[in-house]
């Protein structure tokens, strides 16, 4: 075993105990989830015996979180930059935990548009919230006023577009896979 394969069992370890003691269950609790005894889960909790896949699996099960989850290991790039999308006028951020979303920082400084033909639908979903300012959010039929700390949720096969309202607002969006990619196909700077 090398020094990192060690790192990652204290790790996994570590993790089972932190997950069983904050979701409120004793050792004899887990182990019953588990189908363990209780002094195979505390041996497994301390180091004392080996990690076997099928323990690990049957934990994770019995902790109501993935395999994945147990054994992964701590980043070392937990500090992200973002990626400037001038044409488009925004940044954007990855989001590390699932490679299908993106949260996009957006300043809007146009209205949205008067044309209702202007308004786009595409596959997905989004979420936003508005960091300053005003917005104006054309969703369907509804024409919604968004201010500083509101959020919105919303399918984005719905016809939508959006603007500001009296001045710049600026947006934090999360974007799932395929709303990022319907806003990137010819989304304005100052509307989507």
């Amino acid at each position: 075993m090398t020094q990192n394969d060690g790192e990652l069992d204290s790790l996994v370890r570590r993790r089972i105990r932190a997950l069983r003691v904050a979701q409120g269950l004793s050792l004899e609790e887990l182990a019953a989830r588990a189908r363990l005894s209780q002094s195979t889960l505390s041996r497994i909790e301390n180091g004392q015996r080996r990690l076997a896949l099928d323990s690990l699996v049957t934990l994770a099960r019995a902790l109501d979180t993935s395999l994945d989850q147990l054994v992964e290991t701590a980043a070392d790039d937990v500090v992200s930059n973002p990626v400037v999308d001038g044409a488009h006028g925004m940044m954007r951020w990855t989001v590390k935990a699932d490679p299908g979303m993106t949260v996009i920082r957006q300043r809007l400084t146009e209205p949205p548009p008067d044309n209702p033909a202007r308004m786009r639908a595409h596959p997905g979903h989004e979420w936003l919230v508005v960091l300053s300012g005003t917005a104006i959010l054309l969703l369907g039929n509804r024409r919604l006023r968004i201010e500083t700390n509101q959020a919105v949720e919303f399918p984005t096969m719905l016809p939508h577009a959006m603007g500001a309202e009296g001045g710049p607002c600026e947006t934090l969006g999360i974007f799932d896979r395929d709303a990022r990619r319907g806003h990137q196909r010819g989304a304005g700077a100052a509307q989507r």
